[in-house]
């Protein structure tokens, strides 16, 4: 059997006005091409969140998977923090 190794991405739900699916931040830090000064870069990605278990504010984990949607392309691993609010 082939072992699958599928990308894996931590952010804050930023989202969770929708059935069974959420939006995530994850950001990154990279350098800039030309100043080389760090800057922050943020990339949104929609999940599949079963139970609609996460809140806005959470922590959490996704991983890849098969194509849910047009949008989905990720489902929830697990929560790692669950927000304050």
């Amino acid at each position: 059997m082939e072992k699958v190794n599928r990308k894996v991405r931590t952010g804050r739900v930023i989202s969770d006005k929708m059935d069974k699916t959420r939006v995530i931040a994850v950001q990154r830090i990279a350098r800039h091409p030309l100043y080389g000064k760090t800057i922050r870069r943020t990339k949104k990605y929609k999940f599949h969140d079963e139970n609609n278990e996460t809140r806005v504010g959470d922590l959490v984990k996704i991983i890849e998977t098969r194509p849910l949607s047009k949008d989905k392309r990720w489902r929830l691993k697990e929560i790692l923090e669950r927000s304050q609010l």
